[in-house]
């Protein structure tokens, strides 16, 4: 009961990597309430863990202030953010991506960490507490080529973990970062281009532990860095990628 009685916003909680997340957490004995544009899929996790959910775009400001709002009235606190929700665009020469594939990427995976901060960092310093908990990617330490823009996006989101940490720690607030390697998730095909046994077997030959992170690996190395355990761990990037990065 590692997060007993915490109260926890996730983000892109209906699937993958964040469904992990969220049934880790209420596992430790966390209140989560999920937000995710997949309406039925969020109502479908918060029946089988017991939660709440919201729909919203993580990418629009009036969404937030919404969620925001809602999640005070019922918890009166909110003391972990997980900025989990991630797109990417499809494998292509940089020069080849639409600004519309360009512009849907950095909206979801960067502008939504400055719209979270916007509405959900003044709660925490006035509380004097929090931890926040951005997934970002081992793309944005190792870059893997074609997926230039998802590359960028997941170093900026690093970067700002860094610059969150340093500047709110004096109140208190804790700002780290997971970087999972890719996942048998709902987004692999996506990175890969195409879902086939050849290009599955490209992917595994670059991560040495030889299998893809799970949502598991996910739930508990968030579960740790948002506890009171890694209460001295502030404006970390860790590394959930089977060597990958090495």
């Amino acid at each position: 009961m590692r997060l007993d009685s915490k109260t926890a916003i996730v983000t892109g909680g209906a699937s993958g990597f964040g469904r992990g997340i969220v049934e880790k957490f209420v596992a430790e004995g966390a209140r989560v309430l999920i937000a995710d544009r997949n309406a039925d899929g969020a109502a479908e996790v918060a029946q089988a863990t017991q939660s709440k959910w919201e729909r919203i775009d993580v990418s629009n400001g009036e969404d937030w202030a919404g969620l925001t709002a809602r999640a005070m009235d019922g918890w009166g606190r909110i003391d972990i953010l997980v900025n989990n929700a991630g797109i990417t665009h499809l494998p292509q020469p940089m020069e080849d991506v639409t600004e519309e594939d360009f512009d849907r990427v950095l909206s979801v995976n960067a502008k939504s960490v400055y719209w979270s901060a916007r509405h959900i960092v003044p709660h925490m310093k006035a509380a004097r507490a929090g931890a926040i908990l951005n997934v970002a990617s081992t793309a944005g330490v190792s870059p893997r080529p074609n997926l230039n823009w998802y590359n960028a996006s997941k170093g900026w989101m690093i970067t700002a973990t860094k610059a969150m940490a340093v500047e709110l720690a004096p109140h208190a607030v804790r700002v780290n970062c997971l970087n999972p390697v890719a996942g048998d998730t709902p987004l692999l095909a996506s990175f890969m281009g195409e879902d086939t046994p050849e290009m599955r077997a490209k992917f595994l030959s670059t991560i040495p532990i030889g299998r893809f992170s799970t949502p598991q690996d996910m739930g508990n190395a968030a579960c740790f860095l948002c506890s009171d355990e890694a209460s001295m761990i502030t404006g970390v990037g860790m590394e959930v990628d089977g060597g990958r990065c090495i």
